[in-house]
């Protein structure tokens, strides 16, 4: 894919405050417990986690099924919440939190990406992208403005009015992307973003994940695919509910 994006603010200060020392944690994670209960039956999802990643990093997490890693994914993602232990989202203890304020959290600080696009099929590719920010109550010319940028930002400028049925699984993956980005998150989080697309179609999305990166965007990607992962700066796996390694690959 060319390279599509422009300069971003926040990824600016991200990269500069990589370069000037140690970046400010965005995630820290101190003995993570989650603790399934189902009746008498108890499952521990999570079983003691450490991890935190720094302002600009880019993480891959994997594990089997049943390791642990979409709890993970959604503790991170404020969409869970531990049962023990502290969850600190760019310097803010989010463990507390009740469903109001973690939602607020999860709209104004975490831009997502999921497997499946969640795109509403009769809203154009700007108007999936203004969302958020409708949700975050910001004026309609402004939105407009913002989700164009983001729009642009990925390559699809010139597919401002096409709905998702009209455009490929790679297109409709970047409007997600751009979606996620308009709040200018502090996070990135992809959830398998490229379990539904083609070769082709996988390694652009891939290539816009590089890109951002290298603007000092902060991505954490859940996948079980290597080939995935190893585009990342880091890959931690996650094995029976903690950190089995956790490894930096360039």
């Amino acid at each position: 894919m060319a390279d599509v994006l422009t300069a971003d603010p926040a990824g600016a200060a991200a990269s500069l405050l990589a370069r000037s020392g140690r970046p400010e944690p965005v995630i820290e994670l101190a003995d993570a417990g989650k603790t399934y209960r189902t009746g008498s039956i108890e499952f521990e999802a999570l079983r003691g986690i450490d991890l935190e990643i720094s302002a600009g990093e880019y993480v891959a997490i994997m594990g089997p099924s049943g390791s642990g890693k979409s709890t993970l994914m959604n503790i991170i993602g404020c969409l869970d919440v531990l049962t023990r232990g502290s969850y600190r989202l760019g310097g803010e203890d989010v463990s507390e939190l009740d469903e109001a304020e973690l939602a607020e959290i999860r709209n104004r600080r975490i831009g997502f990406v999921f497997q499946q696009f969640n795109l509403l099929p009769s809203l154009s590719a700007l108007r999936n992208v203004e969302l958020p920010l409708v949700y975050g109550r910001v004026q309609r010319h402004d939105r407009k403005t913002r989700a164009t940028a983001a729009l642009e930002r990925v390559g699809l400028g010139d597919r401002l009015q096409n709905r998702p049925g009209e455009l490929s699984g790679g297109q409709q993956q970047r409007v997600a992307v751009a979606r996620a980005l308009v709040g200018e998150p502090a996070l990135l989080l992809a959830d398998e973003p490229t379990g539904n697309l083609d070769s082709t179609s996988t390694l652009d999305v891939l290539a816009l994940f590089d890109q951002l990166h290298a603007q000092g965007r902060t991505i954490v990607l859940i996948t079980h695919e290597l080939e995935v992962a190893e585009r990342a700066a880091r890959i931690v796996w996650v094995r029976d509910g903690v950190v089995h390694t956790d490894e930096v690959t360039r």
